[in-house]
């Protein structure tokens, strides 16, 4: 379907690929993954032919459709359904020609041609994407330019979407979705019974969406078998594999080069030594594999308050006085929660985080809040917010006016941006940094409760991952209204759902909220049955869940130190092996390889005090875990 032979594209002095190749089979559905600012959309963009390859070719199966999502968003009167319909020119100029022909041989081509690619049924298989998109009956009979540009790029994947081409080209299809559109989108794919290449960043996607992944890393193309985690399980092992094999050709050629210093000189070893420099010259150094540093997010420790940090009693909120988003709002945030707000768009969750964070005030009810309580409030909208023309210093320099510079480039720092990047301006910054510059900019007071609305669209998988862990060490409340589920899973210990204009929690997981999602799309109740067998086995779990919440935090944090104090351990036993240690050129050596041994007893005792802690904490989770089960 298409092969890739050494194609190489370049931006200014950087090379975006370089001499890469790839073949990938008609059928085949891809995922392509990589580090922001790798050249993934530039690869898509060669593929369509928009951008033109330095060297190398792109080949293509001559009677293949190839179809990418439009960058600009459609817009005008026609409505939503007609807008997708409109999509396949083929349908289009067909049924205008059925409207218009009247010689009956080409009457009679035209309609077994409508009959061929099944023009019969093109409505209701149109329909029934815009529906996956979370487009209803009425929103699909509305006037595509009555719609916001986040759904009009809905619109516009449907489009994609409708025309089914023999290679699909989907960049980043879940920026626009909501959970329950990026679910549906995972199920198309994998039905979908042609070729797929898909940038993403969503983990989840990655898995169970696509069959292969392709690796853009340093300019070439890797081609794996099989979802993400595969993928990455395997980079992982090919790494340790190459620092072995570096590990053993670097002491081979040390060995070699010792010999070779040793007798150079003595006539009765000259040509042993000749032979070993030649097999020296032979054995060439091998590189190891340099992985890309990831910067981590810190977010600061906030001053603690006593529960509830915010209290919801019968609150109403909305934009319109006579016609409330959400009502009848009854809820608590306490400081150590971590909630993931569900919903479709459209249901009222960004107008549920404009509340809590002060933007939106209630129309009826009352909140109750501590006087001091600190606020963050995290949504993609503020990206257009920054000053293009401004760079990060003057963002942040506005925050710490009476603070030397040296102090406001520190603060940058902890969120990724050097000397250089500080002082760029910032319509200059990629997508994933300017959401840097908002992290930062948000939690500069440190907020006790932390409103996060999408906050991984522009973000790559390892930077995902780098927010993950900030947010589980961070201190206070954390609010998540997210599409990427690996994010909710590793974050979120309790579901809240924005629906039939209300919030209320959600008793069970992510898996048990697919299934809800399911049984209301199938029909079989519209939603959850809360005296049925499953909902009861829901609650039940859910109970459980809470109550070994904590053990299973202490298991974590166990193994958490554990794991520091041995990779500590180990940095400081390598210190002492080194050999520079003992070659006579540091007159201290002595005192400093005690000062390490003395370093090196002391953390083998932490270690193993730590490894007890572990060891306690999982025989007492173990035996929650059978009593709840019992």
């Amino acid at each position: 379907m298409l092969h890739i032979n050494g194609l190489t594209y370049r931006i200014g002095d950087r090379v975006l690929l370089d001499n890469a190749t790839v073949a990938i089979p008609a059928g085949h559905k891809v995922g392509i993954v990589g580090r922001n600012g790798t050249g993934k959309s530039t690869l898509l963009r060669l593929i369509m032919g928009e951008l033109e390859a330095e060297g190398g070719e792109i080949n293509i199966h001559p009677r293949a459709t190839v179809r990418m999502v439009a960058q600009e968003a459609p817009d005008g009167p026609q409505s939503l359904l007609d807008t997708v319909l409109a999509a396949d020119p083929e349908l289009t100029r067909l049924e205008a020609a059925a409207r218009t022909e009247t010689d009956p041989h080409r009457l009679a081509e035209i309609h077994t041609r409508l009959a061929d690619i099944d023009a019969a049924a093109a409505p209701a298989r149109a329909g029934a994407i815009l529906s996956g998109l979370g487009f209803d009956a009425e929103a699909q009979a509305r006037a595509c330019q009555t719609f916001s540009g986040g759904w009009r790029m809905r619109v516009a994947l449907a489009c994609a979407l409708f025309t089914a081409p023999d290679l699909l080209l989907l960049d980043e299809p879940t920026n626009y979705l909501d959970l329950e559109g990026v679910m549906w989108l995972e199920t198309f794919l994998k039905t979908y019974p042609r070729t797929v290449l898909v940038v993403s960043h969503d983990r989840d996607l990655l898995n169970s969406g696509v069959g292969h992944i392709l690796h853009l890393w340093h300019g070439r193309l890797s081609l794996y078998t099989g979802g993400y985690d595969r993928f990455e399980a395997r980079r992982a092992e090919a790494a340790e594999q190459q620092a072995q094999f570096k590990a053993k050709r670097d002491a081979e050629r040390r060995r070699l080069q010792a010999f070779v210093d040793r007798f150079r000189a003595k006539a009765s070893k000259a040509r042993q030594a000749q032979s070993r420099l030649k097999m020296l010259e032979r054995l060439k150094p091998v590189q190891g594999i340099i992985e890309d540093e990831t910067t981590p997010f810190t977010f600061p420790k906030p001053e603690p308050l006593s529960p509830p940090i915010v209290a919801l009693e019968d609150v109403a909120v909305g934009y319109a006085a006579d016609r409330p988003v959400l009502k009848r709002l009854n809820l608590r945030i306490d400081m150590d929660d971590r909630i993931a707000l569900l919903g479709k768009n459209g249901n009222g969750k960004s107008t549920f985080a404009k509340l809590l964070s002060r933007r939106l005030k209630p129309m009826d009810g009352r909140i109750t809040t501590p006087k001091t309580l600190k606020v963050g409030y995290f949504a993609q909208h503020q990206l257009d917010e920054l000053r293009p023309k401004a760079t990060p210093y003057d963002h942040m320099r506005d925050l710490m006016p009476e603070h030397p510079e040296a102090r406001v480039r520190a603060r940058l720092g902890a969120f990724g941006f050097s000397a250089d990047k500080a002082d760029r301006a910032v319509e200059t910054l990629s997508g994933g940094e300017k959401a840097r510059l908002l992290f930062s900019l948000m939690a500069f007071n440190a907020p006790q409760l932390m409103i996060l609305d999408e906050p991984t669209n522009h973000l790559d998988i390892d930077s995902r991952a780098a927010l993950m862990e900030a947010i589980n060490a961070y201190e206070g409340a954390v609010l998540l209204i997210s599409h990427d589920r690996y994010l909710l899973q590793a974050c979120a210990d309790r579901l809240w759902v924005a629906e039939g204009g209300a919030v209320q929690p959600f008793d069970g997981d992510l898996d048990d909220y697919r299934a809800h999602l399911l049984d209301r799309r199938s029909g079989s109740g519209g939603g959850r049955k809360t005296g049925s067998p499953r909902h009861a086995a829901r609650r039940k779990s859910a109970e459980a869940r809470t109550r070994l919440a904590p053990l299973k935090k202490r298991v974590a944090e166990a193994e958490a130190e554990h794991a520091r104090l041995a990779a500590k351990r180990e940095k400081v036993e390598k210190a002492l092996a080194s050999p520079k240690l003992y070659d006579g050129s540091d007159p201290q050596a002595d005192k400093k390889a005690a000062i390490l041994r003395g370093e090196a007893r002391q953390l083998k005792q932490a270690e193993d005090a730590a490894e007890e802690a572990w060891l306690d904490a999982l025989e007492a989770l173990e035996a929650a875990e059978a009593g709840t089960v019992a």
